[in-house]
């Protein structure tokens, strides 16, 4: 066995694991057979394992023609210089891209259409993400740029996300905004697939901000009743502002009479 290359155990080992993985995580697969001949995803990631080892030991044409083929067989683009772990499942994968300094963790999976992309044009950086363990990344989503995702974390279809997401979070839109979980969940339920990184019952953050922001206006304008019932109440009355500025608070006018002065209208 030359150097770079797995050894006829590991690869069987990981090919065993994939299939199971696909089958656990995909209902459509209904045996190991039609998974070894029928999903794309998993030829993706053999041939990756084939470029990546002549990438390691320096054979670049070699990886890239290896990788090109694969492209062309699975429309699946991987760089071989990328690092991907055990246990990944590439749904679909028609039109994903992973880049050269892509790391991803075990675990994770990944749906058809999306690019870990760079946004660097600085040779031998850290250009492209880093999923960790357990990320799921929605269909034709986009994360560009060489951060973070962090383990456990949801990145929703489409989102294009250009920032780290922390572990356990999920990101939605374009650009991404990030969701963290109201509270953490019990093990049991942390370990469950989400497809498509969709997690049940999360609503939109720009939604969630939106209804803050009129319920606190709501309480605001409770209070401030309160605070003119409770002047009234008092024996001071505020006079109703009128004319083209009627719509506009007179500070110094309210002050005054807080303070218990008068104030001339000014004409």
């Amino acid at each position: 066995m030359r150097a770079g290359f797995f050894p006829d155990h590991i690869m069987f080992t990981r090919l065993r694991e994939d299939v199971a993985t696909i089958r656990e995580r995909d209902p459509a697969a209904r045996s190991a057979w039609e998974v070894l001949t029928c999903y794309p995803g998993l030829h993706a990631l053999v041939l990756h394992r084939f470029a990546h080892a002549c990438w390691r030991a320096k054979r670049y044409w070699l990886a890239r023609f290896a990788s090109q083929a694969g492209r062309f067989l699975t429309g699946i683009e991987i760089h071989p210089g990328a690092t991907i772990g055990r246990r990944v499942f590439i749904d679909h994968g028609m039109g994903v891209v992973i880049g050269e300094t892509a790391i991803i963790g075990d675990d994770c999976t990944i749906y058809q259409g999306v690019t870990l992309g760079g946004t660097s044009l600085t040779r031998g950086a850290k250009r492209h993400p880093t999923l960790e363990a357990g990320v799921i990344v929605g269909a034709g989503a986009k994360v560009l740029g060489g951060f973070t995702v962090g383990a456990g974390a949801k990145i929703g279809s489409n989102a294009v996300v250009v920032k780290p997401v922390p572990a356990g979070g999920t990101a939605v839109g374009n650009p991404a905004r990030i969701v963290m979980p109201a509270q953490p969940r019990p093990q049991a339920e942390r370990a469950a697939f989400s497809a498509y990184g969709i997690t049940p019952n999360a609503d939109d953050p720009m939604s969630l901000a939106i209804h803050g922001l009129i319920d606190h206006a709501a309480k605001e304008s409770r209070r401030v009743d309160e605070i003119v019932a409770a002047l009234e109440r008092l024996g001071t009355h505020l006079e109703t502002l009128q004319g083209a500025d009627a719509a506009r608070l007179d500070l110094r006018r309210l002050s005054a009479v807080l303070e218990g002065k008068t104030v001339e209208r000014q004409m």
